[in-house]
């Protein structure tokens, strides 16, 4: 008999324990300790232990879903119309069972209950109020392709794709990019300039990117003049036993709206990656939204090729 329940206090070894058995795919860090888990979900301001569901036999957790919701517009605290399911996990020995789907239904159950008026599965950009730092690489990106069971099991459920990311990284080490004259110049005229005292830009990127080891770099004029472009470096180090290599991903890149479409994006691109060759990190991790073509070409232009997509999906029937 299968005993669901909400999270108690000493679940987090069993929870971690599942998580390494699951087989999550290239996307999810592994070899974690609690203190992993504690720092990033169970002591989020916000974490629910009613949005953490656990499936329990003879005393062992053999599967669990975590719940939560994403931001109010202002990004400075929740937004309970907006749930988010973030993970379904059951061990490999108990799935076919139905307690995948049962997990499921409870955490809806639970947001709806909590005033949720659209329920997506898979974190994504925003709407990712746990797993950064843990699945995704960069950030969380809804379920990724690499996570042989995931699409399956949504889809089954009555869940629809509404939006895809393109992962993309690129070999500091390997070949390097083609070079551009008119970056050259570019490059002539900029100074890239590094801050590790970022102040964070409201509560939820602090809650969950201010968690992670980051820096802010951006593409200075020389002559003194704004940045014309910037982004955010985040360490993956938890994903170092799993990749066996160093890596850092880039996120929030922007790039000045009246200086668009002038090389000023590849140039910071470059750069970035000049710098972190010179700190032997080995590979760059870049998420782009599939409906972001110019972002992608940029992406491309410089050097990254894609690893892996993920997908966001929305409930279309009950």
């Amino acid at each position: 008999m299968t005993e669901f329940r909400a999270f108690h206090n000493t679940d987090p070894p069993q929870l971690l324990k599942l998580w390494h058995s699951a087989g999550l795919g290239r996307g999810a860090a592994e070899c974690l300790t609690n203190d992993a888990f504690e720092v990033l979900i169970f002591s989020q301001p916000y974490f629910d232990p009613e949005g953490l569901i656990v499936a329990v036999e003879d005393g062992a957790v053999v599967g669990f879903v975590l719940a939560g919701f994403g931001p109010n517009q202002e990004l400075s605290a929740l937004n309970f119309s907006e749930g988010v399911i973030c993970a379904v996990i059951v061990h490999p020995e108990f799935r076919r069972r139905g307690i995948g789907r049962e997990l499921v239904r409870r955490a809806e159950e639970y947001l709806l209950a909590k005033g949720a008026t659209q329920i997506t599965a898979g974190p994504s950009g925003l709407l990712s109020p746990y797993l950064v730092g843990l699945y995704g690489g960069t950030r969380p990106s809804g379920f990724l392709l690499s996570d042989p069971l995931a699409a399956p099991f949504i889809e089954s459920l009555g869940y629809k794709a509404i939006g895809s990311t393109r992962i993309y990284q690129r070999d500091l080490l390997g070949q390097k990019p083609p070079i551009k004259f008119h970056l050259v110049n570019l490059r002539r005229k900029m100074q890239l300039e590094i801050s590790d005292d970022y102040q964070a830009p409201n509560w939820w990127w602090l809650t969950r990117l201010g968690r992670l080891e980051t820096l802010h770099f951006e593409l200075v004029p020389k002559s003194g003049y704004d940045a014309m472009a910037s982004a955010t470096v985040v360490g993956l180090d938890l994903y170092i036993p799993k990749w066996e290599e160093r890596v850092i991903g880039l996120t929030d890149v922007y790039v000045k709206e009246t200086e668009r479409g002038k090389g000023y994006g590849q140039s910071l691109l470059l750069e970035i990656g000049r710098r972190l060759q010179d700190e032997l990190i080995t590979k760059l991790e870049l998420h782009v939204a599939e409906t972001n073509a110019v972002a992608w070409h940029v992406a491309e232009a410089v050097g990254y090729y894609q690893v892996d997509t993920g997908i966001v999906y929305q409930r279309v029937s009950r």
